[in-house]
């Protein structure tokens, strides 16, 4: 019930890209960039002006040419297209990499933070690590930009495991891992399209979704939605990943401008998600979207079943057991010392 939150959240929060590289005539290299994201939105506003400063900054050597609205496909058919070489590189949540970074997932462990403070003392100390794994498994990145914490968000009041096993729960088609996820909460999911979603909450073949707030308000999913279970599903984030092979194909001087520049917009993104999110989850509830707290041993459930998922991910080899700890050792410092004072 958990992977595939990761694919709603994102398209909403900002956007899933691929990027292919070639040489044209005068010389430039074009980086090609295709994205689910709508034009305008505020993903594309900052892509599209890295992309107007690093052609600036490089004369015209590198160029940044943005294809908004899905033309290219998902994660998944991104990173087959990169394995092809038909392109080279795609901005995705941090999971979709982890066949080629295992423990880029860590962070999506279900249930695993409680607040944004909690994700704020982690990340701070194993953004590095989590960048470095990818950059290992054989991409380029430029830093680490939220996407959120997700809810549950559904037609009817989710207050136990009980109404979430009989509720009509949406993920996406052909995602292994939010099956497991599914299972190990005894939910029956219907798999669909992201972009069949809509028609499938208003027809009523799906009645319940998990997301973050400006995942449901981007995608116009909370018109259709009008209860919020107050218990976050998974953090997630995303990055721009490119494949090393093709990023040396940049020179060096210019690889320095493109990693200054971009890294710089994905801090922005990063910070003006976090805003966005918080002023959406008001929002929401101006709206009418009523929160449901789960009682004290309800959302033990809860934590006992997302545990048992975590061992069934671990043991799948997503995450590694060494990861895990290390997340599980900064929550409990936090928690124990931190959060305390």
């Amino acid at each position: 019930m958990f992977n595939w939150i990761k694919k709603s959240l994102f398209v909403g929060a900002m956007a899933v890209t691929s990027a292919t590289l070639w040489v044209g005539a005068a010389g430039a290299t074009t980086l090609k960039i295709a994205t689910l994201s709508p034009d305008g939105s505020a993903w594309m506003r900052e892509m599209r002006q890295a992309g107007k400063d690093i052609k600036q900054q490089t004369d015209g050597r590198v160029v940044f040419k943005f294809y908004p609205g899905g033309v290219m496909g998902s994660d998944d058919a991104v990173l087959r297209k990169i394995r092809i070489g038909q392109l080279n590189g795609g901005a995705m949540t941090g999971g979709s990499l982890s066949r080629f970074a295992p423990d880029s997932q860590a962070y999506n462990l279900p249930l695993k933070f409680r607040s944004f403070d909690e994700v704020d003392y982690v990340r701070k100390r194993l953004d590095p690590v989590i960048e470095q794994k990818i950059h290992e498994g054989g991409f380029v990145t430029f830093g680490l930009a939220e996407g959120g914490l997700a809810y549950t968000m559904s037609k009817h009041p989710i207050d136990s495991v009980e109404s979430l096993r009989g509720s009509k729960v949406w993920i996406p088609n052909d995602d292994k891992g939010a099956q497991q996820a599914t299972d190990a909460f005894g939910v029956a999911p219907i798999p669909l399209q992201v972009a069949d979603v809509l028609a499938g909450l208003q027809t009523g073949l799906v009645d319940t979704v998990a997301t973050s707030p400006i995942g449901a308000i981007a995608l116009q999913w909370h018109t259709q939605i009008s209860t919020m279970t107050d218990v976050p599903m998974l953090y997630f984030y995303a990055v721009l990943a490119i494949d090393k092979k093709a990023y040396k194909r940049v020179s060096a001087a210019d690889q320095k401008i493109v990693d200054s520049v971009m890294t710089a917009a994905f801090k922005r993104i990063d910070s003006a998600n976090r805003k966005d999110n918080l002023a959406a989850f008001d929002a929401l509830q101006g709206q009418g979207v009523k929160i449901i707290e789960l009682s004290a041993e309800e959302r033990q459930r809860w934590y006992k079943l997302a545990a048992d998922a975590e061992q069934t991910i671990i043991k799948k080899g997503v995450v590694s057991q060494e990861m895990a700890d290390k997340v599980d050792s900064l929550l409990t410092e936090y928690r124990g010392t931190v959060a305390s004072h």
